[in-house]
């Protein structure tokens, strides 16, 4: 079974960056996306970044110009750089991957917290 695990979460001040990263536990060969999704406190769970296997990105409005994600393939490492950090950010963010090869199935990690005050 895939397994991930987020790292990179705090608390900050509004203008300033995080560094999240996601790494599996096992080289994905194929997927159908990896991405990262947030979950503010009484909202539902959204998508913030997302790749698919064709290279093409999708970033929420909410954050274009400001995150990025990128992948580093030899570390099996997945980031999201956020810069210019807004209190409307804050929230839980968890990994995720719809995988095909070698754990088909789409998992996700146990997620960690970011605080922005303003």
């Amino acid at each position: 079974q895939l397994q991930l695990v987020e790292s990179g979460g705090g608390l900050v001040q509004a203008g300033e960056s995080l560094r999240l990263s996601c790494t599996t536990s096992v080289t994905v060969f194929r997927f159908l996306t990896i991405g990262w999704f947030r979950q503010a406190p009484g909202s539902q769970r959204e998508p913030v970044a997302t790749v698919n296997a064709n290279g093409r990105i999708n970033y929420a409005d909410a954050v274009k110009g400001r995150f990025t994600i990128s992948r580093d393939t030899a570390k099996n490492t997945v980031y999201l750089q956020m810069n210019s950090l807004k209190p409307e950010d804050s929230g839980v963010y968890y990994c995720n991957v719809n995988a095909l090869s070698p754990y088909p199935g789409n998992a996700w990690g146990p997620g960690t917290q970011v605080i922005v005050s303003s």
